[in-house]
């Protein structure tokens, strides 16, 4: 396996070789490097004998007028555009996430009047209210007062005559 991965690294290297060596433009000492590597890399045998007739091909051919200094930015332009139109397609979670983050905004929204109607309740009703209904014992006395300790609890229960029958 460790040979295998210098082989590879190996032909990664001499990759602009084999395309210089294809065109003609190849020097002697590179030609000579190459070579070598022919001789033990199957990989790369194959991969010139299968680039030169392409050359050919190539050559055979006019050469095509320059399109100007703008065709590579509108072309990626384009292809960005696409792309873009493309990734919007194929969201099938698009919809779930508009709408997760309406419900994230409607949520924050009530929590926030929540919490400010209970701040403003709470400092227009600071006052004691009592909530007992009329007729029953009282068990504290006076229901402004609440006692500080259990002793004050102990001695209200007592000073009401609970307990006594």
């Amino acid at each position: 396996m460790m040979e295998a991965e210098f082989n590879k690294s190996a032909c990664l290297d001499f990759e602009t070789l084999l395309e210089d060596h294809v065109t003609g433009d190849l020097s002697n000492a590179d030609a000579a490097k190459l070579a070598d590597h022919l001789e033990s890399c199957v990989a790369c045998t194959s991969a010139l004998e299968n680039a030169a007739p392409s050359v050919d091909l190539l050559r055979t051919l006019s050469p095509a007028a320059d399109p100007g200094p703008g065709f590579s930015r509108m072309m990626m332009a384009r292809v960005r555009q696409e792309l873009s139109r493309l990734n919007e397609q194929k969201s099938i979670w698009q919809p779930f996430i508009s709408f997760a983050w309406r419900f994230a905004a409607t949520a924050s929204l009530a929590l926030a009047l929540l919490v400010t109607f209970d701040a403003v309740r709470h400092n227009n009703n600071s006052e004691i209210v009592d909530l007992r209904p009329a007729g029953t014992p009282e068990l504290f006395p006076d229901p402004g007062r609440l006692p500080a300790n259990r002793d004050e609890v102990l001695m209200m229960v007592a000073d009401t005559n609970h307990g006594k029958r």
